[in-house]
């Protein structure tokens, strides 16, 4: 907790109201707390209730766990090229940032079997490897392929997994409980966010001529187009949304592995206080990107 309360101390009324006078000031503070906020989360995925976990967490938290320390790199990520300045490359980091905390949020509000479904769902394509062996691909008998083949063996068994264990997932056509991401994203959060969130978000890992308008061309006056070969500048608008959908599973881990208190609530509650102040107040005072060309 010392750790984290270091962190927020310098997080003044002074410290606040200076940053909160322009939208400049706004994008500044953006930075410094998204990286604050990204520390706190590593914080919290090392944090343990011995009691309970004397070592380690087993294989019904671990995969959560997984998800969460998979949140707070990809959000250090994110504020790195908010310094950057470079806004599409964040982009694509805020989609699996958003999949890996709404899934932690689906698994960590169902059972334990729901949580070997998600296991046994990431087996897909590694168990294809194994009928690829079967049929005599050339591949795994070159030494990358040994050693890639040694790693699902080494996994499976681990979990005392066999190739005849999956017939559920196959089924359900290796989707969690046969839901599609949409389904399990409308059920944590609302289907009425998944368009303006998740769904536009496929545009800049898969592309789209709608990407390629906002990101990559410049349209002349005489309605042709024209490469714009800079990356555009992010501002607040490229971490408030996210923190949106980060939090909540951090606070259901904590009380999940009995660790969680009123400190650690308060500071989980005055990250979701900021974030929508640093939000809207950036709302009020934005007028639009200028125009370039």
């Amino acid at each position: 907790m010392d750790e984290i309360r270091t962190i927020t101390d310098k997080y003044d009324e002074s410290y606040i109201g200076e940053a909160f006078q322009s939208v400049e000031g706004l994008n500044r503070f953006a930075l410094i707390f998204c990286k604050d906020v990204s520390s706190i989360y590593d914080c919290l995925t090392r944090i343990k209730n011995v009691e309970r976990n004397l070592s380690g967490f087993s294989l019904d938290d671990a995969p959560v766990l997984g998800l969460l320390v998979r949140v707070w790199k990809l959000l250090t990520e994110i504020t790195q090229y908010y310094e950057e300045d470079k806004a599409e490359i964040i982009s694509i980091l805020e989609r699996p940032l958003i999949e890996a905390s709404v899934v932690a949020t689906y698994l960590m509000t169902h059972g334990s079997d729901v949580i070997e479904d998600y296991r046994k769902c990431s087996y897909k394509d590694r168990l294809r490897i194994l009928r690829d062996l079967e049929k005599g691909a050339a591949f795994y008998e070159t030494k990358a392929g040994k050693r890639l083949l040694a790693s699902v063996r080494e996994k499976m068994a681990f979990e005392q997994l066999t190739p005849c264990d999956f017939a559920t997932q196959k089924q359900n056509r290796w989707k969690i409980q046969g839901k599609s991401f949409y389904d399990i994203f409308s059920e944590v959060e609302h289907a009425d966010l998944y368009a303006a969130t998740y769904g536009m978000m496929s545009e800049s890992i898969h592309g789209s001529w709608n990407e390629s308008l906002d990101w990559c061309l410049v349209r002349n006056e005489d309605g042709t187009f024209s490469p714009y070969p800079f990356y555009h500048p992010a501002d607040v608008r490229f971490i408030c949304p996210t923190l949106k959908f980060t939090n909540k599973p951090f606070r259901l881990w904590l009380q999940r592995i009995d660790a969680y208190d009123d400190n650690l609530g308060s500071v989980l509650d005055w990250i979701e206080r900021v974030n929508l102040a640093l939000f809207r107040k950036f709302d009020t005072l934005y007028d639009g990107p200028p125009a370039h060309g």
